[in-house]
């Protein structure tokens, strides 16, 4: 069974074949090389003068409409739409970088609502740029190829809804009386982004399918998240000392329903609107996110890579890195205040423990349980209070509303209240669409999906996810390679998990949005990795593999 080299003989390896290469390379040859850096080099610098000139050009005429909150946003975003462009590549690492501190970045630049949407302008243009290329090579975007059928159903589904019922909205709109006005609106926009919200970051899995090249790109994509977790949950721990220690007042000092609603009045530096209540047992924080709700999936979801990573990687210290940042997550849970977070976050651990075999792993698993036992233990008794107040908050919230009562009641609601099989109109129930018409709160995932698509839209969309769960499941068990199969079941748990999850939506909001998508296609790409580590192997066909896409 091929095994992972330890990260030196990595290095070595690497050193040895790039002199190798190096020496047998033909004076011709590295003048070639040479010319081909100089031509990148003088591309990037006219991509950049071009895109400045163009931004400053669109600064300027939002700055004279909007302003400057406008102007400044507007001119970054046309250099770096242009850049992802030319750099589909970078521009998809930025991309998962910028996921979970845009809210972070939002607020500090001033809350505009097109930071909001900061995030497309590294994935819209590498999106494009990937499509091209793949025209170009004769490859297919859509991965894997057994969603497709599922895929096209759901899309035909939702634009029908986007042109019979959006559309008959806009066109038709509700009569009003007399001396009433009726509210602006715009349906046709409110679907356009609601299916940019329902469906648009499906594409992801064939950018990360394609992103990662060899296992040397899987190893840098994984460790990159693990470190981005870890770099989260310590900005999310200073957060909770600022307002422990009084630094940040949070809503503390305020009356009434101010002081368990979260607010932006009382942000704390990193992330958006928190509610820190101490004396009335109420604490939401957001972390580097712009709400909780958003901080506390990015926890639960943080669960799978950091447990992941720190049984799988080859390299002692990011297994250590990972299994700290399995710490840092679980630490969060408990002082962030979100009760599903605390709930989940265990419960996800366990079940990867049972599920990818890591419990049977006595050598690696023993320490690691014994540690992370320890430093959760020391954590309970030096803040006993805390524990028991998260621990009556959670059973207190229960009690009162039992999470699968809520879940019905949501979808007995919907059901009386959708207008018909096709929906109330795509982003009728989406919060980003608000700006554009009037929506409906709907705070569970496949109610909500009810609500906009209908029943049609609804049993389309299950199919979809179902193909993708099982697809997943199949890809993970044939793999060979420990390591790999190992990470790949732990994708697979957070696969099928999010597929079912109908409870608030995190497959419309970050990160899960993102992660969801773009992680099952990191799940499809292993069997490729193992198959290139076996050829690796064999001297015959070792060095003949070429990726698909540079």
């Amino acid at each position: 069974m091929p095994k992972f080299k330890s990260k030196s003989q990595q290095s070595k390896n690497s050193k040895k074949r790039a002199k190798k290469e190096t020496s047998t390379l033909s004076l011709k040859e590295q003048l070639a090389q040479k010319r081909k850096a100089a031509q990148a080099r003088k591309e990037l610098t006219s991509l950049l003068t071009t895109a400045t000139f163009g931004g400053v050009f669109v600064g300027i005429l939002l700055f004279f409409v909007a302003g400057i909150k406008a102007a400044v946003p507007g001119v970054l975003g046309i250099i770096i739409m242009s850049l992802s462009y030319k750099y589909s590549r970078q521009a998809l690492y930025a991309f998962i970088i910028y996921v979970p501190i845009g809210g972070t970045i939002t607020y500090y630049l001033g809350n505009s609502p097109i930071l909001q949407l900061a995030k497309d302008a590294f994935y819209v243009p590498a999106l494009i740029g990937l499509w091209q290329t793949c025209r170009k090579q004769g490859l297919p975007l859509i991965i894997p190829q057994g969603i497709k059928i599922p895929l096209y159903i759901v899309l035909g589904c939702s634009l029908l809804t986007l042109l019979f019922v959006n559309g008959g909205q806009q066109f038709n709109p509700p009569s009003v009386g007399l001396l009433e006005k009726a509210p602006p609106e715009m349906p046709l926009g409110m679907g356009i982004l609601g299916l940019k919200v329902f469906l648009g970051y499906i594409p992801l899995i064939g950018c990360a399918y394609y992103l990662i090249r060899d296992k040397r790109d899987f190893l840098f994509l994984s460790r990159l998240q693990i470190a981005l977790i870890l770099i989260c949950c310590v900005l999310g721990f200073i957060q909770y000392l600022l307002l422990l220690t009084g630094v940040c007042q949070g809503t503390r000092g305020l009356e009434g329903d101010a002081l368990f609603r979260a607010t932006l009045d009382a942000r704390c530096y990193i992330g958006g609107a928190l509610v820190y209540s101490p004396d009335e047992g109420v604490i939401r924080l957001p972390g580097t996110f712009v709400a909780p709700w958003q901080w506390a999936w990015f926890l639960i979801a943080g669960t799978f890579f950091t447990f992941a990573t720190g049984f799988t990687d080859p390299s002692p210290i990011w297994r250590l890195v990972g299994l700290g940042s399995l710490v840092a997550v679980f630490l969060n849970a408990v002082i962030s205040g979100q009760r599903i977070a605390l709930a989940l976050v265990p419960i996800c651990f366990g079940i990867l423990l049972l599920i990818t075999g890591q419990i049977g792993n006595l050598k690696r698993f023993i320490p690691i349980g014994v540690g992370l036992a320890l430093i959760v233990g020391i954590a309970i008794v030096t803040n006993p209070a805390l524990v028991q107040e998260r621990t009556e908050s959670f059973t207190g919230r229960w009690d009162a509303s039992p999470p699968q009562d809520f879940i019905i009641q949501q979808f007995e609601e919907n059901w009386k209240s959708v207008d018909g099989p096709l929906g109330s109109g795509l982003g009728r129930a989406t919060n980003s669409t608000r700006a554009l018409g009037k929506t409906k709160l709907v705070e569970t995932y496949y109610p909500k999906v009810l609500y906009e698509v209908g029943i049609i839209g609804v049993l389309a969309f299950l199919g979809l996810v179902t193909s993708l769960t099982i697809i997943s499941f199949k890809t993970y068990r044939s793999i060979k390679n420990r390591n790999f199969r190992s990470y790949g079941a732990a994708l697979w748990v957070f696969i099928l998990f999010i597929s079912y999850n109908t409870y608030y939506y995190p497959l419309d909001v970050d990160p899960v949005a993102v992660y969801y998508w773009f992680f099952a296609g990191v799940l499809f790409k292993l069997p490729i990795l193992d198959k290139q580590e076996k050829d690796q192997a064999d001297p015959k066909k070792a060095g003949k593999q070429k990726p698909l896409i540079s």
